[in-house]
């Protein structure tokens, strides 16, 4: 029977130290304090809001792309298909970045601005049309505008805990 070794004991240690070997604690590190101590910042959460909304309605046009590439006669079968699952992956990006904010996530703030960044160019396309596609674009537009307004507004980036250049976090 080999001999016990303390580092592979667990438990105290010769040093005082308790935990696994590599000195590594079973608990988890606490989140820091003084973010979730405040309340979530009415800007946060419309901006949350914003982007699951640009997410649920990539999703929506993609199913629909999607069963009527199926299930209708569309000019390109495979076109539509693969229009449909395009646009439900894109979505991802909004609704993950949707979750990060209301989570207080710093991470989520880079997908948000970019999903409100592509959108802008479409919304533009959208208002060129000479259809029923311009009502689409206006509204676009102002979803995408409102949403990086609210996004980069200084008390959204303290919310997220957003540090500086310096690494220091903005006063209010």
């Amino acid at each position: 029977m080999p001999a016990e070794h303390p580092e592979s004991a667990p438990g105290p240690w010769p040093d005082g130290g308790e935990g696994y070997p590599s000195r590594v604690s079973p608990e988890q590190n606490p989140t820091p304090q003084t973010l979730d101590a405040e309340p979530r910042p009415g800007r946060l959460t419309a901006a949350a809001a914003l982007a699951a909304l640009e997410g649920i309605a990539l999703v929506t046009g993609g199913v629909y792309l999607l069963v009527m590439g199926l299930s209708g006669h569309p000019d390109d079968r495979s076109q539509a298909v693969t229009g449909g699952v395009t646009l439900i992956v894109l979505a991802l990006l909004p609704l993950l970045a949707a979750r990060g904010l209301l989570l207080r996530r710093g991470w989520s703030r880079g997908p948000a601005i970019i999903t409100q960044i592509m959108a802008l160019p479409v919304a533009y396309n959208l208002l060129q049309a000479d259809s029923l596609a311009i009502p689409g674009g206006i509204v676009l537009a102002v979803v995408a505008v409102a949403a990086l307004v609210l996004i980069l507004n200084p008390e959204t980036t303290r919310a997220l805990g957003i540090t500086g250049p310096d690494g220091v976090r903005e006063r209010r």
